[in-house]
Formats: C-alpha cells, structure tokens, sequence
C-alpha cells in the first residue's frame, strides 16, 4: 500500500466539514436561542456598540453556510457528489463565510471622519 497525498487531504476536508458544521450551528444557537451577542461583528475582539443590530445577520450567514456544508456532507455520504462539485461547494463556501463576516463586522464598527474631539478638560 503507498501513502497517497491527496487521498489524505481529502478525507482530512471531508472529515473537517463536521466539526465546522457544528461550530456555524452553535453560532447561531447562541445567537437565535440564548440571545448571546458576544460573537457578533468582532473587530480586533473589540464588539460593536450595538451588537444586537448586526446579530440577524450574523445568524441568517452561520445558518446559510452550515445548511450548505450538510448538504455537502449528505452529498459526499450518499454519492451523489463527485469530488470535484463537492470539495468546490464546500470551500467557496468557507470563503464566503469569511468574507461575509468580515463584511459585518465592517459594518458593526463603522470608520469616524475628520477631526477627533477632545473630551478632556
């Protein structure tokens, strides 16, 4: 038997979709169900100044792309995907993810033009 690379690599994607599924799930658990805001719109691990506002959003992105990595699981299980379709789905799926969520917290920590006031006395 020869140690082939990309077979390895392959199952290490494959296996790593689950714990990734579970982690986007408890993310919007905690948003939708427990009403914990600590994860929403994180900049430098700064929170916004309203973090209830952007956590729809932040729940409807974990909610989207953990739907999508199931439906890439099932896919794999039952053989319906090949592995180039599905290995695809999955990372643009990561990609977009992150993207998205940068987007957020973008727009959770909006940027202050011009001049800064000085509260000190």
């Amino acid at each position: 038997m020869v140690f082939d690379v990309n077979v390895a690599l392959t199952w290490i994607l494959f296996l790593a979709l689950f714990p990734i599924a579970f982690f986007w799930f408890r993310r919007v658990w905690r948003i939708v169900v427990k009403r914990d805001f600590s994860e929403v719109g994180l900049k430098r691990g700064e929170p916004p100044a309203n973090p209830a506002k952007f956590a729809p959003y932040a729940a409807l992105i974990n909610f989207i792309a953990g739907i999508i990595i199931v439906f890439v699981i099932i896919g794999v299980v039952s053989g319906s995907l090949e592995y180039q379709t599905w290995s695809a789905i999955a990372g643009s799926t990561l990609w977009m993810k992150f993207i998205f969520d940068f987007i957020l917290s973008r727009q959770a920590h909006p940027i202050a033009f011009g001049r800064k006031k000085n509260n000190s006395v």
